[in-house]
């Protein structure tokens, strides 16, 4: 048995050698990568022709790539399986649906921060505060954040299972059905003194057109400061953001992007000057667009920030193509802010930090609530003073 055995052990090492021989001559690979590809395929080898039971290579496969991607320590770059690749690439077709709420990620937990009207998840009960324990059965904790609203998002018409928990009541699971969901991205209001209040909820294809109909209308009706709310702003198109910072950020850099290689673009305003102060508000789901619009108007003194520091994602993530209808989400570039500070991992820390005990909730209406939003009535207090000061 033990010869049998050994004899094994020696063709798999033998023909895993001659495998990796010929791939290392294909790709040009020196003789230090051979070796570690060969341990690879040694490995993959004697577990096909050893486990106890019998695997498949595509299996194997899947999970060396997903674990090569998992040792970067990178929660933004995700090997995507065929199903989420698929749904990848539906969204960004823009044929996905979705059901209808906004996320919050705040120490392994995922939890509810808003559900829209009349949405899916509006239908089904679900609520602001509601915690995310797993997705289709899987729990949370075995899913990268990025793969989160890929497995939610999905076809519409399709269903998806939603294990809450909340506050007082037992752990339920819901089946949410996927339907098309759109949201008006950018809400105005005129307030007193002069103030007036623009809210992003993400930046989309359309935000941009958005906000410059909102910033019109405000400064017809004689707008002498603003207040800007990125709070639970996930981020989005960086193409959208740059739309607004170049009606607010004073001529120069917006954002620069910058690859491994050196490799620089940047994003430039022509605005002559800014017209009126700003106050921005961000939290700790600020995150990626909201935070490259943030850091531009505090790094150019275009704005104040108040609030709590961002999430802090300031990487640019594409998508390669596998071979086998899968793909990789992975991380190849660092954004910066005009003064070239990288935000990733670090956030934008506020010039005046307010914390909330009560989270604001958004909702498609602007109730604004002075009393109990700590932050608002600072974002207020700082601009009157910069209004009176002038």
């Amino acid at each position: 048995m033990k010869k049998i055995l050994l004899c094994v052990l020696v063709v798999a090492v033998f023909s895993s050698m001659l495998t990796v021989a010929g791939i290392c001559l294909l790709l040009g690979v020196d003789s230090s990568s051979a070796a570690n590809l060969g341990r690879l395929f040694s490995a993959m080898r004697f577990i096909e022709t050893h486990y106890v039971q019998e695997v498949e290579r595509d299996k194997l496969i899947d999970g060396a790539i997903s674990g090569m991607v998992r040792s970067l320590g990178d929660p933004h770059s995700v090997y995507l399986e065929p199903q989420l690749y698929s749904q990848l690439k539906a969204e960004t077709s823009g044929t996905f649906g979705g059901i209808g709420v906004y996320m919050g990620f705040e120490n392994d937990r995922v939890y509810i921060l808003n559900v829209i009207p009349d949405s899916p998840s509006d239908k089904v009960g679900l609520k602001a505060g509601d915690t995310i324990l797993a997705v289709n059965s899987q729990p949370i904790s075995e899913i990268e954040y990025e793969e989160i609203v890929l497995k939610i998002r999905g076809e519409v018409g399709t269903p998806v299972e939603l294990l809450i928990h909340r506050e007082g009541d037992e752990d339920k699971t819901y089946t949410i059905t996927r339907d098309v969901i759109e949201v008006q991205t950018v809400l105005s209001k005129m307030l007193d003194e002069g103030i007036g209040y623009v809210r992003i909820s993400n930046f989309s294809d359309n935000t941009g057109k958005e906000f410059k109909n909102a910033l019109n209308k405000l400064e017809s009706a004689n707008m002498k400061g603003m207040i800007l709310d990125l709070r639970h702003n996930p981020g989005g198109l960086i193409t959208s953001c740059v739309e607004v910072a170049k009606e607010i950020v004073p001529a120069g850099p917006i954002v620069s992007v910058i690859q491994r290689d050196g490799t620089k673009e940047v994003y430039m305003s022509d605005l002559e000057k800014t017209k009126f102060p700003i106050a921005v508000l961000i939290d700790q789901n600020s995150a990626s667009a909201s935070e490259l619009l943030s850091g531009a108007l505090q790094d150019t003194k275009a704005g104040v920030v108040v609030g709590m520091k961002s999430y802090g994602k300031g990487s640019v993530q594409t998508v390669f193509p596998m071979f086998r209808d899968d793909g990789l989400k992975l991380t190849i570039a660092k954004y910066y802010t005009p003064n070239g500070r990288s935000i990733d991992g670090v956030g934008i820390v506020p010039d005046f930090e307010v914390p909330l005990e009560n989270p604001v909730h958004m909702t498609r209406e602007l109730n604004l609530d002075f009393e109990n939003d700590l932050q608002l009535r600072k974002a207020e207090e700082v601009l009157i003073a910069k209004l009176v000061s002038q």
